[in-house]
Formats: structure tokens, sequence, C-alpha cells
């Protein structure tokens, strides 16, 4: 990394929360703060205004959405940073909302599909950056959360399949590679995407971002 990531983490568990530490401080993560409770993790981003909040959906007092409800209040801030929902659930009703704002990066990984922490600091990155890192575990709870008519109908269903690979935040490359097919077809395929989704040029890099939340917002 040519900076290094400052995060801030909100996790109950302790053992959990000075493992996360330990292992991203090892890649060069930079860890700002490591909190237990939604106030403290706003409290923390205040004061240490990280590129991204790592945190869990259910902390103190009713462990129940107090961490993504957090999440939710942290994207309203200016600057927002990136949040990364680290849970072992998936909770679509607040989900939506989260992923469908807009602005800075999100993500939602599924704690136990996590076997590889140099996938979770390139995770960390993306999202730092503006970029998505979504579990497909977790976009096919949101895709099938609703059935709302909307520009995403006009998509074929291939071009549905390479927006879903978009959302887990792969690159054409790896899509490509995952269908057999040329870098230039899926191009061809993300090209289509923007233009029915109503994403012109002039929206720059940013295009893929507002493309994948676009869909998450639409299936809400």
């Amino acid at each position: 990394m040519d900076a290094r990531v400052r995060v801030v983490i909100a996790e109950d568990s302790a053992i959990l929360r000075e493992g996360m530490v330990q292992l991203l401080e090892l890649r060069g993560v930079e860890v700002c703060a490591a909190v237990g409770d939604a106030d403290a993790l706003l409290a923390a981003v205040a004061e240490h205004r990280p590129d991204v909040a790592v945190v869990d959906i259910r902390l103190p007092p009713t462990q129940t959405d107090e961490g993504l409800r957090a999440a939710v209040a942290l994207r309203g801030t200016a600057p927002a940073p990136g949040v990364l929902i680290f849970s072992q659930y998936v909770e679509t009703r607040y989900a939506a909302q989260l992923l469908g704002g807009g602005g800075a990066g999100v993500g939602y990984l599924l704690k136990e599909r996590v076997v590889d922490i140099g996938e979770f600091v390139s995770a960390l990155e993306r999202v730092a950056a503006g970029g998505t890192a979504l579990d497909p575990e977790v976009v096919a709870q949101l895709f099938g959360a609703a059935r709302r008519a909307s520009a995403l109908d006009g998509l074929t269903p291939r071009e549905r399949e390479v927006l879903a690979l978009m959302a887990e935040g792969r690159t054409n490359r790896s899509i490509a590679e995952r269908f057999t097919v040329t870098e230039r077809a899926v191009e061809k395929h993300v090209a289509n995407i923007f233009t029915k989704l109503d994403l012109p040029a002039g929206e720059g890099g940013h295009r893929r971002v507002l493309a994948v939340l676009r869909y998450l917002d639409a299936h809400a």
C-alpha cells in the first residue's frame, strides 16, 4: 500500500477485537481505535477521522442492530468514512439504506466466509478508495429482498450476473475468468450496464460504484 489505510473497529467480542487489531497491524493497516459499542464507535470516528470503519451489526446494549444503525449514521456525516460491515448476519432492513446512500465506499462481509486476511485487507483498501466489497451471499439476499420494477428490468441475465460480480468488487479480468470469456466481452457488458442505468461517461471512475449502489437500492 502506498499509504496506510486507517481504520476504526467496532466489535463487542474482546478476543475477536484484539485479534483483528493484531492481524491488521501486521499487514500494515493503522488501527486508530478498537471499541466495543456503537456510541464509542461514533466518538472514535469523530476523533480519528479514519478511512474505514469496520463495524459488527450486533453491539451492546441490545445486541440487535446498533452497529448497522451507527454505520448508517456515519454515512450521513461529512466527511463520511468508508464503512465495512463485518458480521455473522445479513440484515436487509438497514443494509439497503447503508448501501444505497452513495458517497463513500461500502462493504459487507460475513465473518465465517473470510478465510484470508490478505483478501480482507484488499477489501478495506477498496472501501477506503470509494469502492465496494460485498459478500456474494449478502448480494444474493439483498437482490431477493424485493422484486421492484426499475430500469434494471432492461438488463439481460448475463448483464445482471456481471453487475452482481461487480458488487463483489471483482475487476473486469476476474469476471472474464469467471465466465471464461475475453475481457473485451466483459467490457461490452459493463458498457451496456452503464448505458441502461443512465450513467454517462462524465461520471468518471465511480460509475461502477454507482451502478452497484443503484442495483442494491432498487432491490431493497
